[in-house]
C-alpha cells in the first residue's frame, strides 16, 4: 500500500471522526476536567476549523500537493491583417475621400457571395456608402473549380465598357445558379447593354489578365477563399486593413467599422485612390 494512500485513508478517517464528534449536541456546563486527558468532545466551531484544514489535505493529496489555480483566460485572438496596394482600374462605389474602404475580393458563382450581397450589402451600402462613410470597392477572385466564375467577370467587366459594369453584375450575382453564356447575354439584354457586343468581349478574354492580377492579389494577402473583405483607412498606396472572411452578418461589419472610425486616424480625409465607377 502506497504512502499517498495511506495518508490519505488517515485524512478521511480524521474527516469522519471529527465530523461524528461535531453532530453532538454542545454541553450547556464545562466538562469535567479529566487530568492529563483531552475533553471528550469539541465545539463546533473547532470540528469546523478541523475540517476545512483536512478538506485542504485531502485536495492536496488529489492533486500530488500542487495548489489548483484557476486557468488563465485566452486572449481574443486579433483579427487577420492584410496589405493591398492601391492601383487604378478599381471599379468602386462611395466617396473618393471616404475615410474608409472595404475591398471584397468575390466569385460570381459562389453562393456565399450571393449571401453577401443579398443580406449584407444592401445594409452595408445604405448605412456607410451612402453617407460617405466608406468605399467600396470589388475584385475579382474567381475560383478553379467555379467554371462560369471566370466568363461572369469577363461579361461584368465588358458591360463597363457600356456604362453597366454595377447593373451587369447585381443581375449576375442574383442569378448566380445560372452563369451560362445563353443567360449571361439575356441579362445583358434586360440591363440595357448590347448582348453582342458583350460576347465578342467575353470571347477576346479581353480582360484575363486584369482578373488574373486581382486573384495574385488575393493570394499576397493570403486570401483564398470567397467572399473575402480588406477593412482599411483610405489611402493613395497601400490599403493596410483587417480581414474578415466569409458571408458574415451586416452586424459584424458594422461593429469592424465603427471600431475603425472611432480612432482619430480614420477620421482624417485621405487623398483619393484611383479608381472606377
Amino acid at each position: 500500500m502506497s504512502r499517498r494512500y495511506c495518508t490519505f485513508a488517515v485524512v478521511l478517517f480524521l474527516f469522519s471522526f471529527v465530523y461524528g464528534s461535531a453532530q453532538q449536541p454542545a454541553q450547556t456546563q464545562p466538562a469535567p476536567e479529566n487530568k492529563g486527558t483531552a475533553p471528550a468532545t469539541i465545539t463546533r466551531e473547532q470540528a469546523d476549523a478541523i475540517l476545512n484544514e483536512l478538506r485542504l489535505i485531502r485536495r492536496l493529496l488529489e492533486t500530488n500537493g500542487r495548489p489548483t489555480t484557476a486557468a488563465a483566460p485566452r486572449p481574443t485572438p486579433r483579427p487577420q491583417a492584410a496589405r493591398l496596394p492601391v492601383a487604378s482600374g478599381w471599379h468602386a462605389i462611395g466617396r473618393d475621400d471616404a475615410p474608409l474602404t472595404l475591398v471584397e475580393f468575390m466569385d460570381y458563382q459562389c453562393p456565399y457571395c450571393r449571401r453577401f450581397h443579398t443580406d449584407s450589402f444592401a445594409e452595408l451600402k445604405k448605412q456607410y456608402i451612402d453617407t460617405g462613410k466608406l468605399r467600396f470597392v470589388v475584385r475579382d477572385l474567381p475560383l478553379a473549380f467555379h467554371p462560369n466564375a471566370l466568363p461572369a467577370a469577363e461579361a461584368v467587366r465588358c458591360a463597363g465598357e457600356q456604362g453597366k459594369f454595377w447593373e451587369m453584375r447585381e443581375a449576375l450575382m442574383l442569378n448566380s445558379n445560372d452563369l451560362s453564356p445563353d443567360s449571361i447575354s439575356r441579362y445583358a439584354k434586360d440591363t440595357g447593354v448590347d448582348a453582342d457586343r458583350l460576347r465578342g468581349c467575353v470571347q477576346r478574354e479581353k480582360y484575363k489578365a486584369e482578373i488574373q492580377k486581382d486573384a495574385s492579389a488575393a493570394a499576397a494577402a493570403s486570401l483564398s477563399g470567397t467572399p473575402s473583405f480588406v477593412l482599411a483607412r483610405t489611402a493613395p498606396e497601400e490599403l493596410n486593413g483587417e480581414v474578415i472572411i466569409g458571408a458574415v452578418p451586416f452586424a459584424v461589419f458594422d461593429a469592424a467599422i465603427k471600431r475603425l472610425l472611432a480612432t482619430p486616424a480614420a477620421l482624417t480625409p485621405s487623398a483619393e485612390i484611383g479608381g472606377k465607377k
